[in-house]
């Protein structure tokens, strides 16, 4: 039998519908992980600069601008 999982939180969880005797030894085949996979600053940088018009101070009194908190 061949059942496909995910890791969540360092276990394996499989599907809801597969029901496995408690201590049941299982041999687990873990596919290649794709490589060359960007970090997540490399594929978070794609966003920099895309907004305009901001005030100058926003990186420091954004909880500010957005949730009307006092500025710092």
């Amino acid at each position: 039998m061949t059942f496909t999982g995910k890791v969540i939180k360092g276990a394996i969880v499989l599907p809801p519908h597969v029901k496995l005797p408690e201590g049941l030894q299982l041999e687990v085949n873990i596919p290649e992980l794709p490589s060359g996979m960007p970090a997540i600053q490399e594929r978070l940088l794609k966003f920099a600069g895309i907004l305009r018009d901001l005030p100058r101070d926003f990186a420091r009194n954004h909880d500010h601008y957005i949730h009307g908190a006092p500025k710092r």
